[in-house]
């Protein structure tokens, strides 16, 4: 076993390359009855309370959090000691995300003594993603969920043994307080709050033509939402668990870091409480399952991929995508600086999108933009920084994508994504001539090698597209970059024009 002192020091360094998390508990503590409560009294007290504490638990919500209660509460219980820090011994001065990093080097055997060593220690050794990281990491595909994770690697490894004795609660442990450990389980358990879903200012349009999509939207790089692109699908109308399940059979798609069959994801998405669901997102489907690649069509919006001129060497470009309600992506910027479209076949989803000139609040890309930093969870987001955008002068573009809509991202835009409910969709990214100039010059940057994705050759992407692109379309990149020109020198000239002219007076001004 590692010494304690080699598992601090390799804490330490993971915790820095680890994503921000920014946890913070802004809810009214909530009631202590000093007896012992049952879970699930537990749950409809906080239930009872939602109007008080504004947020509400899902009806289905397991209650595994052991009886943790948020920091606040020990505040209102005079004379109470934290037996967090008792358990903890002289490492109580380490904060909860350094105990959990620390905890993460070891195996399911010394999780599991550690968990007998103090009710703290049992606390922080069932803490679900310690669990979920043993089965990803050692099961790889092929796992039935059980319940919990913990459950899912003792049926995996120890088939013999009957955890049905055991309440999937576990040990209730009295006056442990985390605001940490406390968030972790509310983000996994909490229902969206409907002011999270209320505000819909994205512009949407119904069939409206392609040249009127690339003057309007394409070109001034904005988000739309369009309808009716997905009638015709096959998809649109075939696709449902049933189906899917008997068209793939034993195909395994990509599920985050493993690979597994439909049947088997559907099973953990109907059990699954957690801050971070996982999330079908595969690349390769149609190559898997190449039905599925025939039972849609690309938007006729979108059919220009000049990516496409690269055959078999292009990046990765469409996915399909599958996940439960509360899955998704957190903040990002789609690869290669492409833009994108996404359909949605069954489901809903809520999007919040920023321009590329406004980093969204609880987001911290690094300089170069190889990293971000962000809220572990996508409800962490929504119950921390929310609130803040409704004072920015420059709002973001939100909606509620449902089925049989498409949006379009346009490059360089932030966007987070959250399944209102199980969704299944499809997205791709492309490059148009619209596009072209700013791809060129990303796959360009010094440090490309780092940022590009979605390819094997990430060194000579640059050369192998321009090359490709000037064979196919020979002087469309000079002819491309002389328009940008033009324009560039358009606007610089209105510019002018602006500084010396009173534009609400009609008249001259001279301020130099």
């Amino acid at each position: 076993m590692l010494s304690s002192k080699t598992l601090f020091s390799r804490a330490m360094k993971r915790k820095k390359r680890k994503k921000v998390s920014d946890r913070k508990i802004r809810s009214k503590p909530v009631s202590r009855d000093r007896n012992s409560v049952s879970e699930k009294s537990q749950i409809q007290k906080c239930n009872e309370d939602d109007n008080e504490f504004g947020f509400g638990l899902k009806s289905s919500a397991p209650s595994s959090n052991h009886g943790v209660q948020p920091l606040g509460n020990l505040y209102l219980a005079s004379g109470t000691i934290n037996t967090r820090n008792i358990g903890l011994g002289n490492i109580q001065i380490l904060t909860d995300e350094l105990v959990l990093d620390v905890l993460g080097f070891l195996d399911a055997t010394h999780l599991g003594v550690l968990a007998c060593v103090s009710k703290s220690f049992y606390v922080f050794a069932n803490h679900e993603p310690l669990w979920r990281n043993l089965v990803l990491d050692n099961v790889k595909g092929g796992f039935l969920y059980n319940k919990t994770w913990k459950s899912t690697y003792l049926a995996a490894f120890y088939s013999s043994f009957d955890d049905s004795v055991v309440d999937i609660s576990g040990l209730r442990v009295r006056d442990f307080y985390s605001d940490y450990l406390f968030q972790s389980w509310l983000c996994a358990n909490l229902e969206m709050k409907p002011e999270w879903l209320e505000r819909d200012n994205i512009i949407r349009r119904k069939r409206i033509s392609v040249e009127e999509f690339v003057l309007n939207f394409e070109e001034p790089n904005k988000p739309v939402l369009l309808e009716g692109c997905l009638d015709n699908w096959v998809a649109r109308k075939k696709w449902n668990r049933d189906y899917l399940i008997q068209l793939c059979d034993d195909v395994r798609f990509s599920v985050g870091p493993v690979d597994m069959k439909l049947e088997e994801f559907f099973l953990y998405s109907d059990q699954a409480r957690e801050e971070r669901p996982l999330y079908l997102f595969d690349p390769k489907f149609a190559d898997k399952v190449p039905r599925l690649g025939s039972e849609y069509d690309v938007p006729e919006y979108f059919r220009e991929d000049l990516f496409g001129v690269l055959g078999m060497e292009r990046p990765d470009y469409r996915w399909i995508i599958i996940g439960p309600s509360g899955s998704g992506s957190s903040f990002h910027i789609d690869p290669n600086s492409t833009s994108a479209w996404n359909a949605v076949i069954q489901g809903s989803k809520k999007w919040v999108l920023f321009p590329p000139d406004v980093v969204p609040p609880g987001v911290h890309p690094s300089p170069d933009g190889a990293e971000v930093a962000c809220p572990v969870s996508i409800i962490e987001w929504f119950m921390n920084f929310y609130a803040a955008t409704k004072t920015w002068e420059k709002k973001p573009i939100e909606c509620i994508c449902k089925a049989g809509e498409v949006i379009f991202v346009p490059n360089g835009w932030w966007h987070l994504v959250i399944n209102l409910e199980e969704s299944i969709a499809i997205t791709q990214n492309y490059v148009s001539r619209r596009n072209l100039l700013n791809v060129l010059d990303f796959l360009k940057r010094p440090n490309a090698s780092m940022l590009v994705s979605g390819t094997k050759d990430r060194v000579n992407l640059y050369d192998k597209f321009k090359n490709a692109i000037d064979a196919s379309l020979p002087g469309t990149i000079d002819q491309l970059a002389r328009k940008a020109e033009e324009k560039a020198a358009e606007q610089k000239k209105l510019s002018f024009w602006d500084s010396v002219a009173d534009s609400n007076a009609g008249a001259f001004k001279f301020s130099f």
